[in-house]
């Protein structure tokens, strides 16, 4: 039995008190209409009008009903509303790895933007390299990811990709720093210090393939997890490194310097499983993507010249 419906029907003839009004309300004949408030009358075990009358009159028991059924239609609407946003990724939590090192800045702004525009949805943030954020997601322990490309991405879709510029870090004393813009190759004979392999892997092969491709080949990799351990061996001379300009900027002793032609760029896009999506997947790469986008313009605008610490190219890439 439908309840709900029927409880509907009822609360129309409550209020008219002529079935033949109530039919017409309904937009349905006037026999089903009957029908239907008399099988409710026989789930329920009552009369609920009086029908020995010219006129239908509510009984006693038809009379509590109509409180009893507006709460009850009342409470199934609030159920189906609450079910529709999650299911269309309103509500409940999400489960996202982000890279160890986003600016604390894009975090807060990304962060903001979801509870403001999903104020229903619980953000679970996890700090994982793309390589542990590809392996959680795998395993269904993660719901979407934020990772480097490129990256191996079977049974995954991603959304919009954004490439961020990156640029030479080097001590503000080194005669290198002299320069308004750096050629890759004037690197040669400095060590580079990069995050590990294992981080990334197929970030970290493009990104020495470009180096080498443009001559630089370092002569000595060394390895850095996090950005302050990265600026520590730059300030002690043990290297330069290829990053983002937002990372130069947390150490005021080095120099951030554009390479000439704009050859690196670092690209993230957030990524999700294709079978069984959390729905709120696609709504979290696209804001990630508009937030580093509008973070990396005001960069621009507050830069002399105009080149920002992202020359940010926004580029939709649709589910593949």
């Amino acid at each position: 039995m439908d309840l709900a419906r029927h409880l509907r029907y009822f609360l129309v003839v409550a209020q008219e008190l002529h079935f033949g009004r109530a039919a017409e309300l309904l937009g349905m004949a006037q026999p089903p209409l009957s029908q239907s408030v008399q099988r409710l009358e026989r789930e329920l075990g009552v009369t609920l009008f009086d029908r020995s009358r010219r006129q239908v009159e509510l009984t006693a028991a038809g009379t509590l009903l109509i409180d009893q059924a507006r709460r009850m239609l009342a409470a199934e609407e609030r159920l189906r509303t609450v079910i529709r946003k999650a299911g269309d990724g309103d509500l409940g939590t999400l489960r996202a790895g982000v890279p160890p090192d986003l600016p604390a800045t894009l975090l807060h702004a990304l962060l903001s933007r979801i509870e403001a525009e999903i104020p229903g949805l619980t953000v679970d943030l996890l700090e994982l390299t793309t390589a542990e954020q590809l392996r959680v997601l795998d395993t269904s322990n993660l719901d979407v990811g934020l990772v480097d490309h490129p990256a191996a991405l079977p049974d995954l879709a991603h959304g919009p990709i954004v490439d961020l510029e990156l640029g030479v870090v080097l001590p503000r004393t080194d005669a290198l720093a002299r320069s308004s813009e750096l050629e890759l190759a004037e690197l040669t004979g400095h060590d580079l210090v990069l995050f590990p392999r294992a981080a990334a892997p197929d970030w970290h092969d493009r990104l020495l393939e470009h180096c080498r491709a443009r001559g630089f080949v370092p002569a000595r990799i060394r390895h850095a997890r996090n950005p302050e351990f990265l600026l520590g061996l730059v300030l002690a001379g043990h290297g330069i490194a290829l990053e983002l300009e937002s990372t130069a900027r947390r150490e005021p002793r080095v120099a951030w310097r554009p390479i000439t032609g704009r050859p690196l760029r670092r690209r993230l896009a957030a990524v999700w499983p294709v079978t069984g999506a959390h729905p709120a997947a696609p709504r979290f790469a696209q804001l990630t993507a508009e937030v580093i986008t509008a973070d990396g313009a005001r960069s621009a605008l507050a830069t002399p010249g105009g080149a920002g610490p992202w020359s940010v190219v926004y580029t939709p890439r649709p589910r593949e």
